[in-house]
């Protein structure tokens, strides 16, 4: 049951199961609980908030842009698709031709997504930000995080 668990989040995150474990174990280590701890910071993660901001059109393609150097998180480049995003923390598209048009094909392909609560975005600007950490509720998880975290903790 945990594995099959594990497994459906890491496919749905696009991670190796050595980055996974990092994230459990990242998460152990922080104050709460661990399971939605866990997936604060699986949400949190620079190709998730980009995915959530309607920057890419899928999780992987969100991961690409971020790779490939078009996002810029308080005004500096980073390419870094684990990068740990902060509240207050403003996401935007690059300056450059190339990643403003694939941020608007992304956000035309993906009006059928709503922007979470947890982020603000100004399609105009190409901007957006962490306004707050996520919570559970807002998250809804394709899978049980405790199963998780006892699939690791054995």
């Amino acid at each position: 049951m945990g594995l099959i668990e594990k497994q459906k989040l890491r496919y749905y995150y696009g991670l190796l199961e050595r980055q996974f474990r990092g994230v459990y174990e990242r998460a152990l280590k922080k104050r709460g609980v661990t399971g939605e701890t866990m997936l604060q910071i699986l949400e949190t993660r620079l190709d998730s908030v980009v995915y959530n901001l309607g920057f890419g059109v899928t999780r992987a393609a969100a991961r690409q842009f971020v790779t490939h150097g078009h996002v810029k998180v308080n005004g500096r480049k980073v390419n870094v698709p684990s990068f740990a995003a902060k509240v207050n923390d403003v996401i935007e598209v690059a300056d450059n031709k190339v990643a403003r048009q694939l941020a608007t094909k992304a956000m035309e392909g993906a009006t059928s997504r709503a922007v979470p609560e947890w982020l603000t975005l100004n399609k105009e600007a190409f901007k957006g930000s962490l306004v707050r950490m996520p919570t559970k509720e807002d998250i809804n998880p394709i899978a049980n995080e405790q199963a998780v975290v006892e699939f690791y903790s054995r």
